[in-house]
């Protein structure tokens, strides 16, 4: 089996797991050789100001029950380890919800195709606009996006919002 066959088969069976416990799957991947892979999950919860705050406990709880349920199934050949944590505080974004989500939020994207000569983009999402991005770029201005050409995305720690919040 690939290893993208594995992943998403570990999606769907993560996917039941986290909603039990009123968490969201971020992303699951999977790397590493024929000898050694290593499955990364990624699970969330924002609380109402959009800051994670899933715990070291839930990470743990997840990790018991995800690996148990994995070891009975026993579909994944060569030997793995297993890492379930927090996307992070500059977590990748996947699905066009993860832009809706963090509208307002600093973020560095790269698509795959140039627009207007330019494939690096730092910045503040504005929004979602049908399938784009509305994003304030730094140095070129307010840009749509198409979603089908971003190749990845990331936010980006925002220390003056932190310290605004925190002051």
């Amino acid at each position: 089996m690939d290893k993208l066959k594995i992943a998403e088969r570990i999606r769907q069976i993560a996917e039941r797991i986290v909603a039990e416990i009123e968490l969201e799957l971020v992303n699951v991947e999977v790397v590493g050789g024929e000898r050694q892979l290593i499955v990364r999950v990624f699970i969330d919860k924002l609380d109402e100001a959009g800051n994670s705050v899933v715990t070291h406990a839930e990470c743990a709880a997840i990790s018991l029950h995800l690996g148990t349920v994995l070891d009975v199934e026993d579909f994944i050949t060569p030997a793995y380890n297993l890492e379930v944590s927090s996307p992070g505080i500059e977590r990748e974004l996947f699905k066009l919800k993860d832009y809706e989500r963090f509208s307002g939020k600093l973020a560095k994207l790269r698509t795959r195709q140039p627009i207007d000569n330019q494939r690096n983009f730092r910045g503040r999402i504005i929004g979602v606009s049908d399938e784009s991005i509305v994003f304030e770029d730094i140095t070129t201005g307010r840009i749509l996006i198409p979603f089908g050409i971003i190749a990845k995305a990331n936010l980006e720690f925002d220390l003056e919002e932190e310290l605004r919040r925190n002051g």
